[in-house]
């Protein structure tokens, strides 16, 4: 263990910049929804990873059995997290590496920054890791005087456009081929090789302009950063499964690897492993396995890099696990399937989530992560309302993260710390309390709402409303009601049977 870890592999977190600092989910929306290009290249990527990931699972006959598998191993994981990190330290440490432990990002940051400076490098490459997303790891090597490169291509377009990830799997989902092109032309040369003359928006065209703009970076580095999809606990074992090839790149080339990875990534066992290296490419790309699987433990004399650093980082997980419902979030083994059947992630797309983790994933994870005490967290604790809860992400989900329970969890939470405040929706609720449990006051509401419906109906759809309710009639066509209700009706029509007198009597 490094002399700058801390004693204790589930310290509480203090600092993160999970949160990017967006506007709260509702407003950013609204914006997103505006964006006709936007809804079209998002609907387009995800239609055709649906479909690619349909019919890869349909052609297995165990995928449920799979599925309750993985959930099953996460988590007893997560039951015995302590004890499986500590068997990991051993493990990565006998074979050569050396264990960092991070409290939060700062920590994190600090970490990885002075390691690179050990090695008196001033850049490094980077295979696509959501974790060093999460804790702004570009951004602090930068102030530090050290310039990351991103070597996926989604996050090469990323990083080209000085824009954000949008999505866990393809970050550059909201991009299409014309403006990858476009990005390319003007913003590689600031970086490196230019783009080649006369590029089109061929994708064979795009990658080998991606390939010889990274391949000197590749053979010129010297350190390299790696997340890391798991960690075996019983050999040390760290794999990342990637489709390009950049991430083996950037594995083996470098003389120093340091892989940064959220503690919840670790599995206990290797043969673990093959359960997750079935559901993870089939759920994500659609494909029967990973093009570039890559496994490594510690340090090989004469084979890779000569130093291995592995940073296990907390960043609120610690905070997480401790929830009973809230904790299956930690499940997730960021394959981005309930991304890409979420009807609102499709129209509003990942930067409206305002976190690296955008979907039915963020919306549960975000908050959680940014905890209670942060200034970000009462625009975070929008994001858990950000859903249908119509459950296709549940039913897509690999490990059966009940997401649509820790939604409405969260939702609950987010409402009881506000009880005692009073808020318009609290007063509206209350005044449907009142009317709704009395029949004589309910009626008359009926007959007013309806008076006043009918006078601002248009061609039988009430017009604009007044007031803050025009954002309801401004997307919505709502019919006018009819001008007997149902109640006036069946008195009307079905008159109480008269009671009997006794001058009625012979």
């Amino acid at each position: 263990m490094s002399p700058d870890a801390h004693s204790s592999p589930t310290r509480a977190s203090t600092t993160n910049v999970v949160w990017l600092g967006s506007p709260t989910f509702p407003s950013a929306a609204r914006t997103a929804l505006a964006d006709p290009q936007l809804r079209r290249n998002l609907r387009n990527a995800t239609t055709t990873i649906r479909d690619k990931r349909l019919a890869v699972t349909g052609e297995l006959d165990d995928w449920e059995y799979l599925r309750e598998t993985g959930a099953a191993i996460k988590r007893r994981t997560l039951r015995h997290l302590d004890r499986y990190l500590l068997q990991l330290e051993e493990s990565v440490t006998r074979a050569g590496g050396v264990v960092h432990w991070a409290a939060d990002a700062a920590d994190a940051n600090r970490i990885v920054t002075d390691l690179v400076h050990a090695t008196g490098e001033g850049e490094v490459v980077k295979v696509k890791s959501m974790t060093t997303q999460e804790i702004g790891l570009n951004e602090a090597l930068e102030q530090a005087g050290i310039r990351p490169y991103e070597t996926d291509l989604a996050e090469l377009i990323v990083q080209l456009a000085d824009d954000r990830p949008s999505h866990i799997l393809v970050p550059a989902i909201h991009r299409n081929r014309a403006e990858v092109r476009q990005i390319f032309r003007q913003r590689m040369a600031a970086w490196g090789r230019p783009a080649p003359q006369g590029l089109t928006d061929e994708p064979h065209a795009l990658a080998e302009a991606a390939r010889l703009h990274l391949r000197d970076k590749f053979l010129r580095a010297k350190v390299a950063v790696s997340g890391a999809n798991f960690a075996i606990a019983e050999t040390g074992t760290v794999a990342v499964v990637e489709s390009e090839g950049n991430g083996r790149m950037c594995l083996t080339l470098p003389e120093t690897l340091i892989t940064v990875m959220g503690i919840e990534k670790v599995l206990p066992q290797w043969r673990d492993l093959e359960v997750f290296l079935q559901l993870l490419p089939r759920s994500s790309t659609g494909e029967r396995m990973n093009p570039y699987t890559s496994t490594w433990r510690g340090v090989t004399p004469g084979d890779g890099p000569r130093s291995f650093h592995l940073v296990l980082l907390d960043n609120g997980r610690t905070a997480t696990l401790a929830d009973r419902v809230g904790r299956q979030a930690l499940g997730c083994i960021r394959c981005s399937a309930c991304l890409n059947v979420c009807p609102v992630y499709e129209r509003t797309g990942g930067h409206a989530y305002g976190s690296v983790y955008p979907g039915p994933i963020g919306a549960i994870l975000t908050p959680q992560l940014v905890g209670s005490d942060d200034d970000r967290a009462s625009a975070a604790k929008t994001l858990p309302f950000a859903s249908t809860l119509c459950g296709a992400c549940y039913d897509a989900c690999p490990v059966k993260i009940n997401i649509p329970e820790v939604l409405t969890h969260l939702r609950a939470e987010a409402v009881e710390a506000k009880r005692g405040t009073p808020s318009p929706e609290a007063l509206m609720m209350k005044a449907a309390a009142t009317v709704l449990t009395s029949p004589r006051r309910f009626a008359a509401a009926q007959r007013t709402a309806a008076l006043g419906a009918r006078l601002l109906a248009r061609k039988g759809v009430i017009g604009p409303l007044p007031g803050p309710l025009h954002r309801w009639t401004d997307t919505r066509d709502t019919p006018a009601p009819p001008r007997e209700s149902f109640r006036a009706w069946w008195q009307r029509t079905h008159p109480a049977p008269r009671q009997e007198t006794t001058h009625d009597r012979p």
